[in-house]
């Protein structure tokens, strides 16, 4: 059976994650541009296809009960005599951090593990331990707050790099049409695997996409719909609106144009509509 390799990370939000990728550039730290700027929650696990839709749904239901957490990054510590890894040790909301970790950690996205969960942020992993104590003095006042609001599924590609295929932010979904046929709406910045399968031949956002955003409506945890794009100043433009073949006819589309018309106000922008919209 086809299997992918996954983790799960709260990314370090912009701009603080360039100035993590500035102190890891200057550490030499070889994964740069291979792996993100994070905080892992759960190390490399390899997750087999068929249990995909599993993954994708505990983090969503884990994600909706959890709220926006409030992180302190720093000072610079390491692991060494153990392992020669710098890192930034994370403070601030850590109870409920170690909660999130706890529900997370759970099948398909579970493994053995060899150390206990230490919450940290990686600069250099393997480097020479002569230099960590010059490398530790240098960087001894730095302290970041940062505020994350999402958590995020990786796979690793080709070349051992890791890009985010999911995102599910720390809010319950809007839920639409309570006691007849209820559709739940949420709303992302990546268009989650599943929902991917409804646009064959649709270019759908990447995690590096400046302003992408997806609506995803599930009924009973299947995916029925989608619509996805990107705010482009002052407008959010839709890129596509697909319900799938089986639920048409149903007031899934409506419902989605709905939310896309309450996203646009929430971002005082214009709502641009492809045509034909699908």
């Amino acid at each position: 059976m086809a299997r992918q390799r996954l983790g799960v990370a709260l990314l370090v939000p912009a701009p603080i994650s360039t100035e993590m990728d500035g102190l890891r550039r200057a550490l030499g730290e070889e994964s740069l541009g291979r792996i993100p700027a994070h905080i892992t929650l759960i190390p490399p696990v390899n997750v087999n296809d068929a249990d995909m839709s599993d993954a994708l749904a505990l983090l969503r239901e884990t994600a909706a009960a959890t709220r926006p957490l409030r992180l302190e990054l720093g000072p610079p510590t390491t692991f060494h005599p153990v392992t020669p890894v710098i890192y930034l040790a994370v403070g601030g909301d850590l109870e409920a951090l170690h909660d999130l970790r706890e529900r997370v950690f759970n099948p398909p996205l579970s493994r053995p593990l060899s150390h206990s969960f230490v919450p940290h942020a990686t600069l250099a992993d393997e480097i020479d331990p002569t230099r960590i104590p010059p490398a530790l003095a240098a960087l001894a006042s730095y302290r970041v707050d940062v505020t994350v609001d999402r958590v995020h599924l990786l796979r690793e590609g080709r070349g051992r790099v890791w890009r985010a295929i999911a995102d599910a932010p720390f809010a319950p979904p809007r839920v639409i049409g309570r006691g007849g046929l209820p559709v739940e709406i949420t709303e992302t910045q990546l268009v989650d695997p599943l929902a991917r399968l409804l646009l064959p031949g649709t270019a759908a956002p990447g995690s590096d996409a400046p302003g992408a955003w997806a609506l995803t409506a599930r009924r009973e945890g299947c995916v029925v719909g989608v619509a996805h794009g990107a705010t482009v100043g002052d407008r959010v433009e839709v890129e596509a609106l697909v319900v799938a073949p089986p639920h048409r006819r149903q007031g899934i589309g409506g419902h989605l144009r709905a939310a896309l018309e309450d996203l646009a106000a929430r971002r005082e922008a214009t709502l641009v509509l492809p045509s034909p919209l699908d």
